[in-house]
């Protein structure tokens, strides 16, 4: 739970940080009907949009004058130095726009992710996908819910056993499928006798959450802003996020880079002490 500087529990929040997510997505959008939107590309050749930009300064802005003043790290602002970032016990990880490849692709399957994060562990997640106005939302307190099409629900895995297990994979980075069914085959999932749903962005967690897919691994890179509202969303929703020695993941590392992992309905690894 928060221990400074507010008495405001992460329910608490909640509401506010979902009305930031949908401003990010506003904003997003209105670069999205640009046909043609620049492009320029980061340190690590991955590309950066206006609408990356523009989802930015609107979180930073909403988070800024948020009642909790914690720090904000976010993608487009990531070179902190760890010096720094290991004295913060509560701070916000932000990825403005998880996707950016399915951004310019045009598909849709793209995400607003705000985290709060104490002591390594996600304790609020939103992750909003605004071009089909679909919201996913959880807080320690206040449960995993879905809101799309004026309908607002609950959410939670389905912990039940598949002849059929649906897994969920990279809709942009799909070269590690050899290594996924080598990966899933070393858990004990006969990777033959699975359905692979391709999908991008955070929604990949999202999908095990609401109980539309069984398992997402992910042997890939990774980095922390990318995952960390869509793991508090889905824990909450009863699911597990793990690396492949069943440890869960966790936030504020010295290096940014997430290990490979698993998140599924069930745990499907011996989890770690």
């Amino acid at each position: 739970m928060l221990q400074d500087r507010s008495e405001l529990t992460p329910a608490d929040l909640l509401p506010q940080i979902v009305e930031i997510a949908r401003r990010a997505g506003v904003a997003i959008m209105t670069v999205y009907k640009d046909l043609t939107p620049s492009v320029e590309l980061k340190q690590d050749k991955s590309p950066l949009t206006q609408a990356d930009l523009a989802s930015h300064r609107v979180i930073c802005d909403g988070l800024a004058a948020q009642a909790n003043q914690f720090p904000i790290l976010t993608e487009e602002a990531a070179e902190i130095p760890f010096e720094l970032r290991q004295t913060w016990e509560t701070f916000w990880l932000v990825d403005p726009l998880d996707g950016t490849k399915e951004f310019l692709k045009r598909n849709g399957q793209f995400t607003v992710n705000i985290a709060l994060i104490t002591a390594g562990v996600p304790i609020l997640g939103v992750v909003y996908a605004p071009a089909t106005s679909t919201m996913y939302f959880a807080a320690e307190g206040a449960g995993a819910r879905k809101q799309q099409h004026g309908v607002d629900a609950p959410i939670e895995v389905d912990g039940t056993h598949k002849q059929r297990p649906r897994i969920v994979t990279s809709l942009s980075h799909g070269g590690g499928m050899d290594q996924t069914k080598i990966d899933l085959e070393k858990i004990g999932v006969d990777a033959d006798q699975c359905e692979f749903v391709p999908m991008g962005s955070s929604l990949k967690f999202c999908l095990v959450a609401e109980g539309s897919a069984d398992i997402y691994l992910r042997n890939g890179p990774t980095m922390e802003w990318d995952t960390a509202a869509a793991q508090c969303v889905l824990e909450i929703a009863g699911g597990t996020v793990s690396d492949l020695e069943g440890n869960r993941l966790r936030y504020n590392k010295p290096i940014l880079l997430n290990p490979s992992f698993l998140a599924a309905a069930t745990p499907l690894i011996p989890q770690a002490t």
